[in-house]
């Protein structure tokens, strides 16, 4: 099955990725496809720090279907350091959005990427000054600028600050915070190239494969136990050498685009960067079903540690970031939870990767 991959390109023009032009993205605000139920704020709080989560990324990721016509998926993450446990992903909400084609916010026709971009769909719903999310509180001085908590009105107040003292919002007022906002990227979609490393992976474990199958066929396995250790690994491998295996084929596979920063394959499997029976196997097993119409959830994409380069916070760390998804997309208003797993890794992998 063919694997789309995500590379980050700095925008010529910012308002190029609004919610008019259905963006793919990392970082910046979230550009909101339905606008009128927005995510509360409960829902992007941090139940550990109970600070509100970042948005990290978005990506457009439509179905042929009559009520996913629009469709994206978001990603957010809280930024303290202490929320970060190894191989669990409570620091991270996923939601899905999506819309028919006939919709109260976007017009039925394709927008045109020609001449200038137009301003973006507004949302029916007041957003945060500081971070793009719902804003269920204003300014109590100027009631004119809103925000989702006390914590990014503070940190936003030297922008806002010349407003409530009877002037007009200066436009500084308009810049990101690098507290709140990680750094813009337009997320680029490309279909990955087969690389003769990874074919030739692939060839030596079919191989390998199909020999031991002809020595169970003509029972002759038993003859195994007469090679050492180091042949055996060819066959079964062993736990010493599982987590290096796993680190080497993920790089082997990347080795081609090592600037990938996600990696889409709806119904595949993700590429694993480190031994899946010592790490996350419990969480696969225990996958839930989806809470809005009880069926199977399925992996949909990855996010790679390459974003993390991008991000500039030296406080959040991942292997793999594996996002899974209702496998029907299933109808739904607004925006709903859907399931992340994350997948760390350890020692000497950990410290070639850094």
């Amino acid at each position: 099955m063919d694997v789309d991959l995500g590379f980050a390109e700095q925008p010529n023009n910012a308002a190029w990725l609004s919610n008019r032009y259905f963006p793919s993205k990392l970082g910046g605000q979230p550009a909101w496809l339905e606008l009128e139920s927005l995510p509360s704020t409960a829902q992007l709080q941090c139940k550990q720090c109970q600070a509100q989560k970042a948005f990290l990324c978005q990506l457009y990721a439509a179905y042929e279907d009559e009520f996913n016509f629009h469709r994206s998926i978001y990603v957010f993450v809280c930024r303290n350091g202490d929320c970060q446990q190894v191989n669990k992903a409570e620091n991270f909400t996923v939601l899905r959005s999506q819309l028919p084609l006939k919709n109260k916010f976007y017009s039925e026709q394709e927008p045109s990427e020609h001449g200038e971009p137009l301003p973006a769909i507004a949302s029916l719903k007041k957003l945060c000054a500081a971070c793009g999310c719902f804003a269920p509180h204003a300014c109590s001085r100027c009631k004119d600028i809103n925000y989702c908590c006390a914590a990014h009105q503070r940190a936003h107040w030297q922008q806002h600050k010349p407003h409530c003292s009877g002037g007009s919002l200066p436009e500084a007022a308009n810049q990101p915070l690098p507290s709140i906002e990680f750094p813009l990227y337009e997320i680029v979609m490309e279909r990955e190239p087969i690389s003769e490393v990874s074919a030739a992976v692939v060839k030596d474990e079919q191989a390998c494969l199909a020999e031991y199958e002809q020595l169970s066929a003509s029972g002759k396995t038993g003859e195994l136990s007469d090679l050492p250790e180091k042949e055996l690994d060819k066959y079964f491998g062993s736990a010493s050498a599982a987590e290096d295996k796993a680190f080497q084929k993920f790089k082997q596979q990347i080795a081609a685009e090592p600037e990938q920063i996600v990696r889409y394959k709806r119904q595949g499997e993700p590429l694993w960067i480190a031994n899946v029976a010592d790490t996350i196997e419990d969480q696969l097993q225990a996958l839930p079903n989806c809470a809005q119409c009880g069926g199977p959830r399925q992996f949909e994409f990855q996010i790679m540690p390459q974003m993390l380069v991008l991000l500039k916070d030296e406080t959040l760390d991942w292997g793999v970031l594996a996002v899974y998804t209702c496998s029907r997309s299933c109808p739904i208003s607004g925006y709903v939870e859907e399931y992340l797993i994350k997948q760390d890794i350890v020692g000497s992998a950990a410290a070639e990767l850094s």
